[in-house]
């Protein structure tokens, strides 16, 4: 199988390049080249610029499958099936959970729960606008690809080399153990995916040439944000005590936490996903390698979360 993915090297597209090579596919990469120069040495790459509508490299070449991992916005979307055209058979979307309107849906909500609606008049990806664009690009590519469309709509990703490191931010304070400050409450759901169940999904899907629209939530079993945590501090081997804090005093960005009005968003069903072959990888075990890369990387600064001073002034109030 030959397939072509736009934007390769980084977190997803990265779990997607790998299991397709583990697979025996064909791959062609096309991004800016400025990032993850050094993955993937023998795969051909095509220099282009989706930002300033640069798809010159794509002019020739003829794939049985895209994946497209880097588009957020409809001129993404269109411009780059305007210059593939027929060259390519099956087009595979990464969309977003983010389509979604954010309350009102009950547990297990599936593939038809209603979407916000879509729009195409923006390109500054913000909270308001990232879901809508995201929709609006769904579109697109349904009704130019009909059966030959494939939109794959993962939650929170998880696992390795993962750049937002919201499950990373989680690990690493587990593994020093002690009291945890966690604002709201510790029975919020939680949902993570692992990278590597969310690339096998679109390995599988483009193997079997499925059209349709695609959960890719996980992890195995059903969790909370307790059970998130304890997790991690007993694959650290540390303990801890889950301390409760009021939002409201809450300095910084805490990952992966939800108001209580949201927490439906956190009950997807991946019953669709899981019919057509997504693996289901324990929690723990994402947790174990999440905790190895961010070892042998070093513990670099993290954006998300308090800082251990500021978590110390929010446990001192309670």
């Amino acid at each position: 199988m030959r397939i072509l993915v736009l934007g390769g090297t980084s977190f997803v597209g990265r779990a997607v390049v790998d299991d397709a090579l583990r697979f025996g596919a064909e791959v062609t990469l096309f991004g800016r080249g400025r990032t993850g120069t050094e993955l993937f040495p023998d795969v051909p790459r095509r220099i282009g610029d989706r930002d300033t509508g640069d798809y010159a490299a794509l002019r020739d070449g003829t794939w049985d499958a895209v994946v497209d991992v880097s588009g957020y916005v409809p001129r993404h979307v269109g411009q780059a099936m305007d210059v593939l055209g027929d060259r390519v058979g099956r087009y595979l979307f990464i969309s977003s959970q983010a389509v979604y309107r954010q309350t009102g849906a009950g547990p297990d909500a599936d593939e038809d729960t209603p979407r916000r609606q879509p729009v195409r008049d923006a390109e500054e990806l913000t909270e308001e606008t990232y879901g809508p664009l995201k929709a609006a690009c769904e579109d697109d590519v349904s009704a130019r690809f009909g059966t030959r469309a494939t939109i794959v709509r993962p939650g929170k990703v998880a696992g390795p080399y993962d750049a937002q490191e919201g499950l990373t931010y989680w690990v690493r304070r587990a593994a020093r153990g002690g009291r945890v400050a966690l604002p709201g409450s510790p029975a919020q759901p939680v949902q993570v995916v692992d990278s590597r169940d969310l690339a096998r999904l679109v390995l599988r899907l483009l193997a079997d040439d499925r059209p349709g629209v695609f959960h890719a939530v996980g992890p195995a079993e059903p969790t909370t944000m307790a059970g998130l945590i304890t997790t991690c501090a007993r694959v650290a081997g540390s303990e801890v005590e889950i301390v409760p804090v009021p939002t409201g005093a809450v300095p910084a960005f805490f990952p992966l936490v939800r108001a209580e009005p949201t927490w439906s968003t956190q009950r997807r069903s991946a019953a669709r996903a899981r019919a057509a072959g997504m693996p289901a990888t324990p929690l723990a075990t994402t947790v174990a390698d999440v905790l190895a890369w961010d070892r042998e990387r070093g513990e670099p600064p993290l954006g998300h979360g308090p800082s251990p001073e500021e978590e110390a002034r929010l446990l001192a109030g309670t």
